[in-house]
């Protein structure tokens, strides 16, 4: 058997393959089980480090950039992460550390040591509820995030714009979920700090609520996605080529038609046809007129492209599978090659 180990911040003792992530809330782990189980198909073992505390490693699998140890051993990075959130994932000198990084990012597919791959997701097709069995009309599922600093193609910023326009002018066509939306927008300046913590004493002695459709936090998305005729579906950031995450498949697979904000090149995989664009609107009043135009005839027609994208090969590319496939079939080829050549 070969080993390797697996490292992330914050994890050991192999949690982050077990059912559900002790450390980071509501994070799926089917991605992480189905890589594990892949390896073991090539007959290598990958673990947290302190489980192979006793074994002889010949490689370390790094998730997302963090500061590395040199202790001789071959590493790989996965680097799925939004580079402004993560800056390591798209500094070069840090990448030249790596026998191969594996990234979405096309910025660096000139690089030598670069494997292309997407954000994974478990896709699957399964029958959902139709156009009048879905009661919520548009829904939101984020955290309530920033950036610390301006970004010209800052998406958080642009959630926050459809959550005040939906409040102040359809509140009952809108819900929001997820985890900090009890609490006002972030604050970095000292001025919104001040505003922020003036609207926090508001919320802790007189029930003030900061954003009035806030439903509260979920567990599970699909139980709200299953629920909504619309979800608003925006990246961090926009206009980062090949940069789709889980975002509008969670939609895609709740069979909810996402309206979806980020990739520049989102239509080179998934069709047009399966989501509604947000940048086809000059703004959220002009999307919310199309979206309640659209007829019941008109949805399960964007139902039924949903439904043949998922069963395609196109589909197939974003899957944990073909992730999986391609991380351990490629570390697998780097440990047993030097063998074959003997």
């Amino acid at each position: 058997m070969i080993y390797g180990n697996i490292i992330q911040d914050g994890h050991a003792n192999n949690s982050m393959f077990a059912s559900e992530d002790s450390t980071h809330l509501y994070n799926p782990t089917h991605t992480a089980r189905r890589l594990k189980e892949e390896f073991y198909k090539h007959g290598i073992d990958i673990n947290t480090s302190d489980i192979n505390a006793n074994k002889k490693v010949d490689f370390e699998l790094h998730i997302e950039g963090r500061a590395l140890e040199n202790n001789g051993i071959t590493k790989y990075l996965l680097a799925s992460e939004n580079p402004y959130i993560n800056k390591l994932n798209a500094n070069t000198d840090y990448l030249a550390n790596f026998e191969t990084v594996f990234t979405w990012n096309k910025s660096f597919f000139n690089l030598p040591n670069v494997t292309p791959i997407f954000v994974p997701n478990e896709i699957k097709w399964e029958a959902s509820p139709c156009f009048e069995d879905r009661a919520v009309f548009s829904c939101l599922i984020n955290a309530n995030k920033a950036f610390p600093e301006p970004l010209e193609n800052d998406l958080y910023q642009e959630r926050l714009s459809t959550i005040r326009w939906y409040e102040a002018n359809a509140p009952e066509l809108f819900q929001l979920y997820g985890l900090g939306w009890h609490k006002p927008p972030r604050a970095f300046t000292n001025i919104d700090k001040i505003k922020r913590r003036i609207m926090r004493l508001r919320s802790q002695l007189f029930s003030f609520q900061p954003f009035p459709s806030y439903r509260g936090e979920i567990k599970n998305k699909s139980d709200i996605l299953h629920t909504s005729k619309f979800s608003f579906c925006y990246e961090n950031v926009k206009n980062l080529p090949n940069y789709i995450t889980e975002k509008i498949f969670d939609s895609l697979l709740a069979g909810c038609v996402p309206i979806y904000w980020g990739a520049d090149n989102v239509t080179e995989h998934i069709p047009s046809h399966c989501f509604i664009d947000r940048r086809d609107f000059k703004n959220t009043a002009e999307l919310n007129d199309y979206l309640c135009s659209i007829t019941e005839h008109q949805y399960q027609a964007y139902q039924e492209n949903i439904k043949e994208f998922l069963l395609s090969k196109h589909a197939y590319l974003f899957s944990s599978i073909s992730f999986s496939e391609i991380i351990a079939t490629k570390i697998h080829h780097d440990l047993v090659s030097p063998m074959n050549k003997k």
